[in-house]
């Protein structure tokens, strides 16, 4: 496909006000834009600096019967988690504070990149977060 760019990752969410602040205090998105959908509903899409951009819808159903997510994600097909880089992973989840609802980790994977660190933990709808600090792409 010529000129294939990413575009977003929607998320469904129980409180989307709630959703939407975390990922702007902890993760640099601000609004790009909300579409209105009547009522009190809308659609906000979240763009951070790099330009990644998450699209936030209210929940209108239940969450099915399956496993709450845990440690990394689940393994089971679907979305496993989100992932983000930072400079220093202890620093980020004591920025985080009580937000760091941490789920594994901070684990050390230094045998297979020096300096690659990562803990996960949970967004306001239990959705698996990773922070990641020193991965390299592999050389060719």
């Amino acid at each position: 496909m010529a000129n294939l760019l990413f575009s977003h990752i929607a998320l469904s969410c129980a409180d989307p006000v709630r959703t939407e602040q975390f990922y702007s205090a902890h993760f640099g998105f601000r609004r790009a834009r909300v579409v209105p959908l009547g009522g009190d509903n809308e659609i906000v899409f979240l763009k951070n600096d790099q330009s990644v951009y998450l699209e936030l819808f209210r929940a209108d159903a239940e969450l099915p019967n399956l496993p709450a997510p845990a440690g990394d994600g689940p393994h089971y097909p679907g979305v496993r988690h989100l992932a983000f880089q930072v400079t220093d992973v202890d620093a980020a989840v004591l920025a985080l504070g009580d937000a760091a609802e941490i789920t594994l980790g901070p684990l050390d994977f230094s045998d297979f990149i020096p300096g690659w660190k990562t803990v996960w933990l949970k967004d306001p709808d239990g959705n698996i977060v990773e922070i990641s600090q020193g991965y390299t792409d592999q050389d060719a």
